[in-house]
């Protein structure tokens, strides 16, 4: 009877420390859902770290996590890029690539469609720890909060 206990005790031991290393982070895809659904989102998803790379120029090793949407409309693109990087030095390299991005869109709002130019400026390039944000949408400082609040 003892060995039975002493076998359960130590079962139920293992799944606890298991269960303890489960991700450890939020689901940043469960977030863009959340987004999506709130905001009435309906962006083309970027799938893998690869086209992280191709459109944003960012290192697939520097990233731990990510979701990120955009909608290529050529004068007025809309981006949510969400990125959980695997350390503080490359948060700091997806800060610069998405903050070069980011100036990007500016100058092409600037030049086509300057009528949303206000609301580009209103949104921004955002990093909490690990975490780094590029949000330019309409409702981009709502969905910001929405982020920084799921990470929390």
């Amino acid at each position: 009877m003892k060995r039975f206990f002493a076998l359960v005790l130590a079962a139920v031991m293992a799944v606890s420390v298991f269960a303890g290393c489960g991700g450890g982070g939020k689901d940043l895809k469960e977030t863009m859902k959340t987004i999506n659904s709130t905001y009435s989102l309906s962006l083309k998803e970027l799938e893998n770290k690869d086209d992280l790379k191709k459109y944003y120029s960012i290192n697939p090793d520097s990233v731990k996590q990510f979701a990120a949407e955009i909608d290529s409309n050529n004068n007025a693109p809309v981006e949510i890029v969400l990125v959980e990087a695997k350390d503080s030095a490359a948060a700091d390299e997806v800060e610069k690539a998405l903050g070069g991005r980011y100036n990007s869109i500016i100058s092409q709002y600037a030049s086509y469609t300057p009528e949303k130019l206000d609301m580009v400026k209103a949104c921004k390039v955002s990093k909490d720890g690990n975490y780094v944000s590029l949000i330019v949408a309409e409702n981009g400082p709502e969905i910001l909060k929405t982020f920084q609040d799921s990470i929390k």
